[in-house]
């Protein structure tokens, strides 16, 4: 066991940078991908061969990411160590046909991605971010990260049941954001952001857009114990599994492949080419496998070995709702991260998974918590029993404690992140 981790900001610090920068996933595996080439991986090609040496590599697809590395003498049958996590959220995105408005104002038509907390985007200064797809086939990524849009409340006057009854929202008529004064003209905002990616007018034949709360992470609090920000679920573990991964490429001798994957559309289902139903992660996985002139009985070998970690957040006791929890298990912010159990396998975990998990945290000094469902409320899922399924990889769901979950902006304790990504770092140590 290791001595326990003395409590670094430093990390906090360094996530509240990567989540003001990724306001999309496109942002988020671009800036995943610059700290993994700082640590010496190296991006490959899909379409290319690939060659067997050791080291670092990732491939990126759209809005997920791939990262490994292989040990120095790692042999073809070698099992993996996976942090699996995703790095979409919950959000409005720009519809194909964006110019909208009515009654002197002009509009962004938007559509509702996931499942996030309506009222959240009420109100708030918003930006805007995605992916250009040019005429050339190429893409260009685009952050307007300066107030350009608005979605509006109606004010008390003219909704005066309100306060007794709840705020009522017509996803379709109630949340398109206002962007300006005059009657829209078609083609507008895809011309303004070819102008903010410095492209020729007409070079943009498709886009995937969407809005961003523009205020930044911050810490709050008297004593600054805990972090609001934008995006933590689930770039929270997207940056804890970078910490872990690079701190263990090239450490020392490891028994295993530590690998990163973060997946696309988790909030939708997963069912993409990026996402955790898709072909990709095992793909990836069956590649390097080969690549190390591996046969089919090495795949199933290290298949039979593999181990991953989906990381996610998950819900803290809420002060004000305590209720809604189950009333033995009532995980707190700054008391480490969560493992996640359903019998319903809405979550992977079962007791051979908490085995592992234990000792992870056993080895790196890290306290850890348990979370399970108050019975009378559905359970959420993650990419966890998706990933054991779909590749017979034993799987265990763990991540940190947060309230607003999937709000425009959500909480989570300021030391939190640091004992996650030590906790994930010690599990791909083995």
């Amino acid at each position: 066991m290791r001595t326990p981790p003395r409590f670094d900001r430093g990390h906090t610090d360094d996530l509240m940078t990567f989540l003001a920068a990724s306001p999309s996933p496109y942002h988020a595996v671009a800036n995943t991908a610059e700290r993994l080439e700082k640590a010496g991986f190296r991006q490959v090609v899909e379409t290319d061969a690939w060659d067997n040496g050791s080291g670092g590599r990732y491939v990126l697809r759209g809005g997920a990411i791939v990262a490994w590395y292989v040990p120095e003498g790692a042999e073809p049958h070698t099992p993996f160590r996976i942090i699996g996590a995703h790095t979409d959220s919950p959000n409005l995105r720009v519809k194909p046909l964006p110019d909208n408005g009515a009654h002197g104002w002009r509009q962004v038509a938007v559509e509702i991605y996931g499942g996030p907390l309506l009222n959240s985007w009420l109100d708030r200064d918003l930006g805007l971010a995605g992916r250009l797809s040019l005429r050339d086939g190429t893409t260009r990524l685009v952050n307007v990260d300066r107030a350009l849009l608005r979605v509006p409340q109606l004010a008390i006057h003219l909704d005066r049941s309100v306060t007794a009854e709840g705020l009522k929202l017509d996803k379709q008529r109630h949340l398109q954001p206002v962007w300006g004064l005059g009657e829209p003209r078609e083609g507008e905002l895809i011309r303004f952001l070819e102008a903010e990616a410095q492209l020729a007018e007409g070079d943009v034949v498709g886009w995937d857009l969407m809005v961003h709360s523009i205020e930044p992470p911050s810490y709050l609090g008297r004593d600054k114990e805990l972090l609001a920000g934008p995006r933590m679920d689930n770039l929270l573990s997207v940056h804890a599994g970078t910490a872990a991964l690079t701190a263990v490429a090239g450490a020392g001798k490891l028994g295993y492949v530590p690998v990163l994957a973060a997946f696309d559309h988790e909030e939708n289902g997963s069912m993409s080419d990026t996402g955790a139903d898709g072909p990709l992660l095992g793909s990836v996985l069956e590649r390097s496998v080969y690549a190390r002139g591996g046969s089919y009985e090495d795949k199933a070998r290290a298949f039979a070995g593999t181990v991953c970690l989906s990381s996610d957040t998950g819900h803290a006791v809420h002060p004000n709702y305590a209720e809604r929890h189950d009333p033995t298990h009532h995980p707190r912010v700054n008391a480490g991260p969560i493992l996640k159990v359903n019998v319903n396998n809405r979550y992977a975990t079962d007791g051979s998974g908490r085995a592992v998990w234990v000792a992870a945290c056993e080895k790196a000094g890290v306290p850890f918590q348990s979370f399970v469902s108050n019975n009378s409320m559905p359970c959420g899922t993650t990419i966890g029993p998706i990933t054991a399924a779909r590749h017979g990889i034993r799987t265990v769901d763990v991540g940190t404690a947060i309230l607003s979950m999937h709000s425009a902006r959500e909480l989570c304790g300021a030391d939190d992140p640091f004992l996650l990504a030590n906790a994930l770092t010690a599990f791909l140590e083995g």
